[in-house]
């Protein structure tokens, strides 16, 4: 008389393990262009962060020189910080007559463009305070990779 004996089954199965990796591949689909693009954000609203000191020297400065921007135009002079490259600034802000160009280290969808901006100060006669903006068409302020509209002075 023979006896058979049921085997307990051991392990996956094939279709078992392309089903999981089939899972994980689109998951990884989803995921890395969300985490691409949150990563962008993080940079640029960071360097918009770090040009903050800036934004208030220079405001004092022009409050300090009689409502004139002609002596605060120079990082270093007035109390003017000199701003640096790093994780979030990609290049030395440029200053203006209440003006700051500077580049982001975040980039635009799919290529290594960097976004950049122009914090503009409105002076308006008799306004209270100094209000720092970006234009409608500077590229930091972009709603997917950049600053949201309303967000660090973006229209």
């Amino acid at each position: 008389m023979k006896i058979f004996y049921k085997q307990m089954q051991r392990g996956f199965t094939l279709i078992e393990l392309m089903i999981v990796v089939a899972i994980i591949g689109i998951l990884a689909a989803i995921a890395i262009p969300q985490y691409s693009d949150y990563v962008s954000r993080t940079r640029a609203s960071g360097s918009r962060a770090e040009l903050g000191s800036l934004v208030t020297a220079m405001t004092f400065c022009y409050w300090d020189n009689s409502s004139n921007w002609a002596n605060c135009t120079t990082a270093g002079v007035n109390a003017i910080p000199v701003v640096t490259t790093s994780k979030f600034v990609a290049a030395q802000p440029v200053l203006g007559a209440g003006t700051i160009a500077h580049t982001s280290t975040a980039t635009e969808s799919g290529t290594a463009t960097q976004l950049t901006g122009t914090l503009t100060a409105s002076t308006v006669s008799n306004q209270a305070n100094i209000t720092w903006s970006f234009a409608a068409g500077d590229t930091i302020c972009n709603a997917q990779r950049g600053l949201k509209p309303g967000a660090g002075g973006c229209p």
